[in-house]
């Protein structure tokens, strides 16, 4: 199906999509879109469930175009219906998952209906003062904690900067980042460059955070590592996000928004999921060394305690530390074999080894033996 462009209406666009449902078999689906445009909630709601139930009638790589777009139609009607009721975090949250989990024909009317929601002022629930301070209070400490080295070496695995760091430099022009690093492969740490970005000190005040993404849906992740057995994915709000960040007592319950398009939905078409935050920080040059588009713009919001395991991205990566800190184990491509990546298709850019500490891959079992080419460097 085409996107809506080329002076095709909002009317239109939806008609065509009925029509392409209809011809799908989705006839129910049509009859509810149809009594939710005329004002019927309930309808809405089916119709979202219908279409909620063909994205996940098969593997996602499959779910046609059509049905997804279908899902965010059914967003749109639950969230103008939910507005009109004067419930906005339901409609935010609708508006969301019609982002996340909808096609692209109708991102734009997602997009306007969530600025001109945003543009109204928030109903003036929240906590007292007193709690306030406090939540400001235990941010602030979050933030403080391990900013020296030394703390930091206190919950690292032994010997973990026993092994060469990556080399640090200061703001180097894009010309050197090309021909220092990007082209003989070769890792840095660039000082100085996002300490304009508004990012760095506006999300130290989590009451900042909370007013402009508090009521928004994101996509997280719950459990120790994604390769673990209780991992799950969860769609919780951005508030209920920061306040699990302090509920860290028992890793298999830490929760993590990871490699999550916070800032754009889908780039090509220039819309971000939450434009405030995006508003904060910028694309640094260095990132388009390749002489290509950039691939994706993601972000980490993790707790004390998160880890990632061992694996590659299919490509190069610029990460932007805004606030905490993060130890970083790298080997090079050459000994990738040696990492004994898992053999399923799903993971096969994961390292089967599941623990790293010590000077060595954590072997624990005889059939992951340490290799004298897994030669790592790091940094923090």
């Amino acid at each position: 199906m085409a996107c809506g462009g080329g002076g095709e209406s909002e009317a239109e666009r939806r008609a065509e999509l009925l029509r392409e449902i209809t011809e799908e078999g989705g006839f129910a689906f049509v009859a509810s879109a149809e009594k939710a445009a005329a004002g019927d909630l309930r309808a809405a709601e089916a119709a979202r469930e219908m279409a909620w139930e063909q994205l996940h009638s098969g593997p996602w790589s499959e779910v046609g175009s059509a049905w997804r777009d279908a899902y965010a139609l059914a967003c749109l009607h639950v969230a103008r219906l939910r507005r009109a009721a004067a419930d906005r975090r339901a409609a935010l949250r609708a508006l969301d998952m019609g982002l996340i989990m909808g096609g692209n024909l109708l991102r734009a009317d997602l997009e306007a209906a969530l600025a001109s929601i945003a543009a109204e002022p928030s109903d003036g629930e929240g906590d007292g003062a007193e709690a306030v301070d406090e939540e400001a209070n235990r941010w602030r400490e979050g933030l403080d904690r391990n900013r020296d080295i030394a703390d930091a070496l206190k919950i690292l695995p032994t010997k973990s900067l026993s092994c060469k760091e990556i080399a640090r430099r200061s703001c180097i022009s894009l010309e050197e980042f090309i021909c220092d690093h990007f082209l003989p492969e070769t890792p840095v740490i660039i000082s100085g460059c996002i300490d304009h970005w508004p990012a760095m000190t506006k999300w130290k005040d989590i009451q900042y955070l909370k007013k402009i993404a508090g009521d928004r849906t994101v996509p997280v992740e719950v459990g120790k590592s994604y390769v673990c057995s209780e991992w799950k994915q969860e769609l919780i709000t951005f508030s209920q996000f920061l306040e699990r960040m302090w509920s860290t007592a028992c890793p298999s319950n830490l929760t993590y928004l990871a490699q999550h398009p916070l800032f754009e939905q889908i780039l090509v078409i220039d819309v971000w999921q939450i434009k405030e935050l995006h508003e904060d920080i910028m694309v640094p040059d260095y990132c388009y060394a390749g002489g290509g588009e950039l691939q994706s713009l993601n972000a980490w919001f993790g707790p004390h305690g998160t880890v990632t395991p061992l694996h590659h991205d299919p490509h190069h990566n610029i990460l932007a530390q805004v606030l905490g800190r993060k130890y970083i184990r790298l080997y090079p491509g050459s000994v990738s074999e040696d990492l004994y990546p898992h053999t399923e298709t799903m993971l096969s850019n994961t390292s089967q080894v599941q623990t790293i500490c010590s000077d060595k891959l954590h072997v624990g079992k005889e059939e992951y033996p340490y290799r004298s080419s897994q030669r790592w460097i790091l940094t923090t």
